[in-house]
């Protein structure tokens, strides 16, 4: 009979198993950024930050933060019930409805969390007849949507879309009904998805398709409608558009777009949203304003554009590898190993950077990176400055190898 441990001994083991021994040397998680911030600056050192999501600089926005407050006292901080059994504020449907607009779609449905868009989405579609053809580098909240789905799950390459032909061609008669999922921007990697070859495939297979916009919508595509402007194709075609509101459009939630018929399904039975409260009317009203504010001020999309490509391509000149990165929104810069991933975030943050590595949650163990963010708000000096200090990174101290070796040989112990 196996020993009974207490959570917390069990809740420490799992934790060693997951890679805390990387961080007996270096901590650079759970950064308080506003007392970073501070603190640099007080000294009279620059301080910027590469590693949030606001893609077209507008999280501070005069025009947002007006609007929130008018919000806040006009309408209160919260939804305070479900919007199908409490009611909601006149502000969600019309946001809505200009959501999809803006993609092309015929309907939106908007939730509290992006991750949760996903998850009940995909595992609410879909039944035991059913199946889920997912790129194996999909996020993690389509994973768990497919985990929680009584679908079959089945992982084509990726971006390999004559592999994921030859499993549609080999499976598709197996099933009821066919779902594929892509991504818009690959959250770790930065490269997207070729949608008119996965319309094709979608459409001769009679399967559906969703293309998850979270990272691409205000990144792609000349006026930042995502991944369909970029490539051309009409968004009509395609089944489901999910999102959020966390990144280009400076608040927090989440959203699925669809035909009208499929919404107007979601707007009842929608686990995610039937049961969860409604966006709060401060939080939409950030959101709306962000929206009508990438339209109005349609060049913060190209000054991204140019600021990621600038990045991109330093990097190369650099001899910095940025993997199958577009330079749109998301470049990673790629090491040989976590530790030096780790050395190289402490070093950044020693000069006023603040880039967190990804060295166990996310990516393989052999490909670990540090992921930057680019907005339209960096200078080209920010991010010439960010880059020459990885080219002359100097090499990783041997009491940080040391240390980590040391506890990750108790870890697997």
């Amino acid at each position: 009979m196996a020993k009974h441990n207490s959570l917390s001994d069990y809740a420490s083991r799992r934790f060693r198993f997951a890679g805390n021994a990387l961080l007996q040397y270096h901590d650079p998680f759970f950064a308080q950024i506003d007392r970073l911030r501070a603190d640099f600056e007080a000294k009279g050192t620059h301080f910027v930050s590469f590693a949030n999501y606001d893609y077209l600089g507008l999280a501070n926005h005069p025009k947002i933060l007006e609007e929130a407050d008018h919000e806040l006292h006009r309408l209160g901080v919260g939804a305070l019930a479900s919007r199908l059994v409490g009611g909601e504020r006149s502000t969600h449907k019309p946001f809505e409805a200009e959501i999809a607009e803006f993609l092309g779609m015929e309907a939106t449905l908007t939730l509290v969390s992006g991750y949760l868009a996903n998850v009940t989405t995909i595992s609410w579609l879909l039944g035991k007849r059913d199946a889920l053809f997912i790129d194996e580098l999909a996020h993690n909240s389509i994973v768990a949507g497919c985990e929680a789905s009584s679908a079959e799950v089945i992982k084509f390459r990726h971006n390999d879309f004559e592999h994921l032909d030859h499993l549609l061609a080999k499976k598709r008669q197996d099933f009821r009904h066919v779902l594929i999922v892509v991504e818009g921007i690959y959250s770790m990697d930065g490269d997207t998805a070729d949608l008119p070859r996965l319309v094709e495939l979608k459409e001769r297979h009679d399967a559906w398709l969703m293309v998850d916009e979270a990272h691409s919508l205000g990144v792609l595509g000349e006026t930042g409608r995502g991944l369909a402007e970029l490539q051309g194709v009409d968004p009509g075609r395609l089944d489901l558009v999910v999102g959020t509101m966390s990144k280009t459009l400076a608040s927090c939630g989440g959203f699925v777009c669809a035909k009208k018929p499929v919404i107007d399904w979601f707007r009842y039975t929608l686990p995610g949203f039937v049961y969860s409260v409604g966006l709060s009317p401060v939080i939409l009203a950030a959101a709306r304003t962000a929206l009508r504010l990438m339209q109005e001020e349609s060049w913060r999309v190209g000054k991204l554009a140019r600021n990621a490509e600038l990045f991109r391509d330093y990097a190369h000149a650099n001899g910095l590898s940025t993997g199958p990165a577009i330079g749109r929104g998301v470049v990673p810069i790629l090491f040989q190993d976590s530790v030096e991933t780790m050395w190289a975030s402490q070093h950044l943050l020693g000069l006023g950077f603040y880039v967190p590595p990804i060295v166990q949650i996310g990516v393989p163990k052999d490909q670990p990176r540090l992921r930057f963010f680019l907005s339209a708000n960096h200078s080209e000096d920010e991010i010439r400055a960010v880059l020459d200090a990885l080219r002359d990174l100097p090499p990783v101290a041997a009491e940080a190898h040391e240390l980590v070796k040391k506890a990750m040989a108790g870890a697997s112990l």
